[in-house]
């Protein structure tokens, strides 16, 4: 008798027809389609899975930028290009105070 050759699973990478490339996905994204391959088979996981990140990449699309922190980034480029401010690395917090910005590093105990 013959042995009987285990199926090749087909990856995403290898299936053309649907498009999702696994090397472009994040950890998480890969977990998702493992998760839904899993509980809803191979096909039907790969289809909810492609329908679930266009839904995802169409919400991401719609995210505003906060024109106050573009503001304060804006205003701080200026002065580090004037050579006026000097940030160095590390963590800062921002407060507003009486018209004014305030950027203070913050003091651990």
């Amino acid at each position: 008798m013959a042995k009987k050759q285990k199926a090749k699973k087909v990856t995403a990478n290898q299936n053309s027809n649907q498009g999702i490339v696994e090397s472009t996905l994040t950890k998480g994204e890969v977990r998702k389609l493992n998760a839904l391959r899993k509980s809803i088979g191979d096909k039907l996981g790969e289809e909810a899975f492609a329908k679930w990140l266009k839904k995802k990449e169409k919400a991401q699309g719609n995210v505003s930028e906060d024109k106050n922190a573009a503001l304060i980034a804006e205003t701080l480029m200026k002065l580090i290009d004037d050579k006026k401010l000097r940030i160095p690395r590390g963590r800062y917090l921002v407060t507003r105070g009486r018209g004014r910005v305030i950027v203070e590093q913050p003091v651990y105990s």
